[in-house]
């Protein structure tokens, strides 16, 4: 099936490529002024800033950058200060990416980590281990019947 003229390719979530475009250069500029350290604020201060992504609304005016801070600690306050220091940081920004308007970023703390630890504490759970410790048993005595 082939695209209509002016139609955008999409990705699974609805985001067109010049968002998923974008956005991955608003991340990369993040990292670069979050890793040089410029923003004075007390709550910032040593702490080290992970952004996993970077999402851009359909006319991209304005994104959503998801962070975490490096260890988990005082996620909450971090966002907080981080939306504080938003003009500043899309100040240094606008010095890094060249864009005709730059979007507005507002930062949230990224939740996947925790469900991924979720996730992997329920795999490792006594319950699912003797599920799969049951199902072994099942093949082992199952395979010897088949002729």
């Amino acid at each position: 099936m082939t695209r209509k003229r002016g139609q955008a390719s999409r990705d699974g979530y609805g985001r067109t490529q010049r968002q998923l475009r974008v956005g991955e250069e608003l991340r990369h500029g993040l990292v670069a002024v979050l890793a040089r350290g410029d923003i004075r604020d007390p709550e910032l201060e040593g702490v080290s800033v992970t952004v996993t992504e970077v999402r851009v609304s359909p006319d991209l005016k304005n994104a959503t950058a998801f962070v975490m801070p490096l260890g988990g600690d005082n996620v909450e306050a971090v966002a907080k200060a981080l939306n504080r220091a938003a003009p500043f940081i899309r100040r240094m920004l606008a010095e890094r990416i060249t864009m005709r308007y730059l979007p507005q970023v507002t930062f949230i703390v990224d939740r996947a980590f925790e469900h991924g630890h979720a996730i992997d504490r329920l795999l490792h759970s006594d319950r699912v281990a003797a599920d799969l410790a049951r199902d072994d048993d099942d093949d082992a005595s199952g395979s010897g019947d088949a002729v």
